[in-house]
């Protein structure tokens, strides 16, 4: 039952990059449009978003796929924690250096910040490791 939260946290984050990632890839200018960012066509810039775009589609198919498999829960709970903690951070960074963007992307800062503190916080919890057998635990006196 612990699991539960680990399992929707993976699979709701890991959709959430997984739209992210294939939005920026496949219509950047319309997905950022939506921030009120407008870009040029310039097939460099292209590449410089598809780029990240790509990492974000991985690590939420890693992220979906700890959902899925209990035994990659850490380590997609560490990607996730990762991905969306330097993309937060990132942000934090260019506010300061460059000023605030739009509200929209400012509310992307605090969501990416929020659940890179609740994907570490399930990591650092063990929900999604088996329990461990402490020393007063063993086995060996139960078997007659």
């Amino acid at each position: 039952m612990k699991r539960i939260v680990t399992r929707t946290a993976l699979a709701a984050a890991g959709a959430l990059l997984g739209v992210v990632g294939g939005a920026l890839m496949l219509a950047p200018q319309d997905f950022l449009a939506t921030s009120h960012v407008v870009i040029e066509s310039d097939p460099g810039l292209m590449s410089e978003l598809a780029a990240p775009a790509g990492l974000l589609l991985v690590a939420g198919v890693l992220m979906v796929s700890g959902a899925i498999r209990i035994r990659l829960a850490d380590r997609a709970l560490v990607a996730g924690a990762i991905v969306y903690g330097s993309y937060g951070a990132g942000r934090v960074i260019s506010m300061m250096l460059h000023g605030l963007p739009s509200g929209a992307l400012v509310a992307a800062t605090v969501i990416e910040l929020s659940v890179a503190a609740v994907l570490t916080g399930l990591w650092r919890s063990g929900l999604s490791r088996k329990p461990r057998l402490d020393a007063d635990d063993d086995l060996r006196g139960a078997i007659v």
